[in-house]
């Protein structure tokens, strides 16, 4: 904007809103400064997102010195090449200071306010601004027909994936993907999925700040998961898996910063989601070990069949489908009792009668 080849105009609004923070970086480099009515402006000063300490613990005062002395140059430099009031713009950068629309013209920190943007159209109409190459350039906006340009279809996309509640709910889509083509080798599609959204995650987690002890909680709380379906606990890893994912949620984007705050119930929603599916794998995998063999030599015993000729100790029997070697432990069976297989030596039955 400092460097733009056309006059550029900033226009805070609608009623309500602000600029602040980096607003007012971008409203004092603008060539005139417009606000709507009941706006502000100002709060500006340097936080700890992108500076050492965001883990956790405070950040490096000196760096804080670096990063807030830059910060104060940089829109010195500005205000005084739009002509407008250094002092104040240096005290919304070192002390946070905030003014309404009206106070910020009076203080000469805006040019003009103006309630609508034909309104503003109107009011700039003639002003004649200077670029950055010198140009002094007179503005003719009168009779012009606003064209709104908005974001294209992959800013637009960047830019939902920058929310950090859209981040935390792919990564839980990514891992569950992940976890269950591992679990089930072949299945492709939760791998690609999971794969997609992992990495889609991890994109929208690096543009907010993240504590990383949040992100170990997380895996965690899936090694858990896991380990519950392959040796069943009766849910005690379960339970603490679900623990653990709760306190990754809340450590892993607990910034102050309320530009990035997640959105408690949708995140909620997905984690016990999470945790529902978790619960009927695991209730599926306790009821499979439960469930009574049916194949090999495991699923022979308590088998009932029929006699095929006298047993004295030693005949055949029918159990299966299938014709066996078999000796009764009885001593003697007549053919068409029913018998029971009690135990396997080999390829005979040892069986007793019904």
């Amino acid at each position: 904007m400092i460097a733009a080849r056309v006059p550029v105009i900033v226009y805070v609004t609608p009623p309500g809103g602000r600029a602040a923070s980096a607003g007012l970086f971008i409203t004092e480099a603008a060539h005139i400064a417009v606000m709507a009515p009941n706006t502000n402006i100002g709060s500006a000063h340097a936080v700890s997102v992108g500076l050492p300490g965001i883990g956790g613990g405070e950040p490096d005062p000196v760096m804080m010195d670096k990063v807030t002395n830059d910060a104060v140059a940089l829109i010195r430099g500005m205000a005084e090449s739009r002509k407008r009031n250094v002092d104040w713009v240096e005290k919304a950068v070192r002390e946070s200071a905030n003014v309404t629309a009206k106070d910020a013209l009076e203080l000469n920190v805006i040019d003009l306010i103006a309630p609508d943007l034909a309104t503003l159209l109107q009011q700039v109409n003639g002003r004649t601004v200077i670029l950055g190459s010198g140009a002094e350039v007179t503005l003719a906006t009168a009779d012009v027909a606003p064209h709104v340009e908005g974001m294209n279809f992959i800013e637009d996309f960047l830019h939902k994936l920058s929310d950090p509640t859209v981040a935390a709910i792919l990564m839980l889509i990514g891992i569950n993907g992940m976890i269950f083509e591992l679990a089930s080798p072949g299945a492709i599609l939760p791998g690609v999925v999971g794969g997609i959204a992992l990495l889609l995650a991890l994109f929208g987690l690096g543009m907010v700040p993240v504590n990383y002890a949040g992100l170990l909680f997380i895996m965690l709380a899936f090694i858990l998961f896991v380990a519950d379906i392959k040796m069943p606990t009766h849910g005690i890893l379960t339970a603490g898996g679900i623990i653990s994912l709760l306190l990754g949620a809340m450590i892993l984007l607990s910034s102050a910063t309320p530009y990035f705050a997640i959105n408690w119930p949708a995140i909620l929603t997905a984690i016990a989601a999470t945790a529902a599916f978790f619960a009927f794998a695991i209730g599926k995998a306790a009821r499979a070990q439960r469930r009574r063999v049916t194949t090999g030599r495991e699923a022979m015993i308590g088998s009932v069949g029929v006699a095929k000729t006298p047993l004295g100790p030693d005949g055949m029997v029918y159990v299966h489908g299938e014709y066996w070697e078999a000796v009764a432990e009885d001593g003697s069976l007549e053919p068409g009792q029913r018998v029971q297989v009690v135990a396997m030596n080999g390829l005979r039955l040892l069986v007793r009668k019904v």
